[in-house]
C-alpha cells in the first residue's frame, strides 16, 4: 500500500512538472527569447547631454508595455562605437548609432578594422545633419570657396571631423588649403566666428542646433550647401550619406528664408542578430505606432516620418522587424 502511494505522488507530480514546462515553452519553438518568459531589455544610448539618452529615455515606458518586456534599463554610454562594441559583447540588448559607424562595424573598416561585428537595424531615427555654416560677407557660398579661410571642424576625431574631412575631400580640398584650421567644439565655434576668428565652421548634429541658433541671433550668416555633383561624388563613395534639406520658413529650423541643400547621417536602433524575432516584431510595432502619435516629446524623434524608418538602412532589417514593415508596405 505504501509503494502504491509513492508510485502515485510519483506519477502525479511528473505531469505537473510536464504541464508546468508545457505552458513556459513558445509555441512556435523559436529562439532564445521566444520562450514567452518577459525579458529585461539594457537600451545602450549616450551621454547624459545628449540627444541619444533622452530618446532612450522617451521609449523606455514604450516598450515596458509589451508582455514580452520585464524592464527596460537606459543605459548612458560612449555612443556608437561602445555601443555596437556592447551589443557584441552581450551587454546591451538594443543601442542607438550613427550609419557610419554601423557601416564600418559590419565592413570591419575605420575602428573596426579587421573585426567585423554582426549587428541588425530595428529602425531608422533622425539624421545628423552636416551644416555648413559661414559669416556673411566672408564671401563663402559653396565649399570649394572654403579655400584660403579659417575654418572649424570639430575637435580631433570627433563625428564632426569625420564629416568635414570628407566632405573637403570630396571637394578636392585638404587641410593644407585653408589659412586656418581649429579643431573646436561647437560652442567654441560659434564664440570664435563671433570675434572674426573664424570664417566658417562645421556642425554635424539633429536641426536645429542651438549653437547655430544662438550664433544667428547676434551674427549675419549663411549655409553653405551640399548638393548637387558635390553631394552625389560624397554618397556613392560613402554610402551612409543621404540627402537632407532643411527647410525654408520653419521657425524650428532656423527660420530660413530660403531651402538649404545639404547631406545628413542616419542613427538608427539596432539589436543583436539573435535577439528573439517575436520580441522585435513586438517592440518595432510600439516604436512605429508611437511615432504617429501626439505624446512624441523628444524633438529629434518628432521630425521622422514614420513610414521612411524602414528605408535607406545601412544595416539589414532585424527579421522581427522585417516582417511588421512589410506587413505595413513601408520596405523599399
Amino acid at each position: 500500500m505504501k509503494r502504491k502511494l509513492i508510485f502515485t505522488f510519483i506519477f502525479t507530480l511528473s505531469m505537473l512538472i510536464a504541464a508546468c514546462s508545457n505552458g513556459s515553452s513558445g509555441g512556435d519553438g523559436g529562439s532564445d527569447g521566444d520562450s514567452g518568459e518577459a525579458q529585461s531589455i539594457v537600451f545602450g544610448t549616450g551621454g547624459t547631454s545628449g540627444v541619444y539618452y533622452p530618446i532612450g529615455g522617451a521609449l523606455k515606458p514604450i516598450f515596458e508595455e509589451s508582455d514580452q518586456v520585464s524592464n527596460v534599463t537606459v543605459e548612458s554610454t560612449g555612443a556608437s562605437v561602445a555601443n555596437i562594441q556592447n551589443i557584441q559583447d552581450g551587454l546591451n540588448q538594443m543601442t542607438i548609432i550613427m550609419s557610419d559607424v554601423g557601416y564600418d562595424a559590419i565592413n570591419g573598416e575605420g575602428q573596426f578594422d579587421g573585426n567585423k561585428v554582426e549587428i541588425t537595424a530595428m529602425a531608422g531615427m533622425y539624421q545628423n545633419v552636416v551644416q555648413v555654416v559661414a559669416l556673411e560677407g566672408s564671401n563663402i557660398e559653396t565649399i570649394e570657396d572654403l579655400k584660403g579661410k579659417k575654418v572649424g571642424v570639430g575637435q580631433v576625431g570627433s563625428g564632426v571631423e569625420q564629416s568635414a574631412k570628407k566632405v573637403l575631400e570630396a571637394a578636392g580640398i585638404t587641410y593644407d588649403d585653408l589659412s586656418k584650421v581649429t579643431h573646436t567644439g561647437y560652442a567654441d565655434s560659434v564664440q570664435e566666428m563671433k570675434n572674426g576668428s573664424l570664417d566658417a565652421a562645421f556642425f554635424t548634429s539633429g536641426v536645429p542646433n542651438s549653437n547655430i541658433t544662438d550664433l544667428m541671433q547676434q551674427t549675419d550668416v549663411n549655409f553653405v550647401e551640399i548638393k548637387d555633383d558635390l553631394a552625389t561624388k560624397l554618397m556613392d563613395k560613402y554610402p551612409f550619406y543621404k540627402e537632407f534639406s532643411i527647410e525654408a520658413g520653419n521657425e524650428a529650423a532656423y527660420g530660413l528664408d530660403e531651402e538649404v541643400k545639404t547631406v545628413g547621417i542616419q542613427n538608427m536602433i539596432i539589436v543583436p542578430p539573435d535577439l528573439s524575432a517575436d520580441l522585435v516584431y513586438d517592440l518595432t510595432k510600439r516604436y512605429y505606432e508611437y511615432l504617429g502619435t501626439d505624446g512624441v516629446a523628444v524633438g529629434a524623434l518628432k521630425q521622422l516620418d514614420r513610414d521612411e524608418i524602414a528605408k535607406g538602412l545601412i544595416v539589414d532589417l532585424h527579421p522581427g522587424a522585417k516582417k511588421f514593415y512589410e506587413e505595413q508596405g513601408i520596405t523599399e
